[in-house]
């Protein structure tokens, strides 16, 4: 299950469940639109992967108990600023690279 992490990790953008701008790559590192366009260049820094928008989960219990009030999202913030520099280099070699053939 998706971990809906509460905030950017680079700026600390508030990024509530129902957030249309956050973006998370397959290990769920969570940024928001922004950052992943202007300063990631939708490069994970973490892993190297690419970003997809994060699914909202439903606020109510429309089947299952499948909801954020059964399944609430994550209070923890992981705010690990970017270091803009050393992501350029990182990311210079595999940006121009499909996502799905990284």
């Amino acid at each position: 299950m998706l971990e809906l992490r509460p905030t950017c990790e680079n700026c600390n953008k508030a990024l509530p469940p129902d957030s249309l701008e956050a973006r998370i790559c397959s290990y769920e590192c969570t940024f928001c639109a922004k950052c992943v366009d202007s300063v990631l260049e939708n490069v994970c820094p973490n892993c190297g992967g690419g970003f997809v928008a994060r699914p909202v989960r439903p606020s109510r219990n429309w089947k299952g108990d499948n909801f954020l009030g059964h399944d609430p999202a994550s209070t923890a913030i992981k705010h690990r600023p970017v270091d803009r520099d050393r992501h350029a280099r990182f990311a210079a070699a595999i940006k121009a690279l499909p996502a799905h053939q990284r």
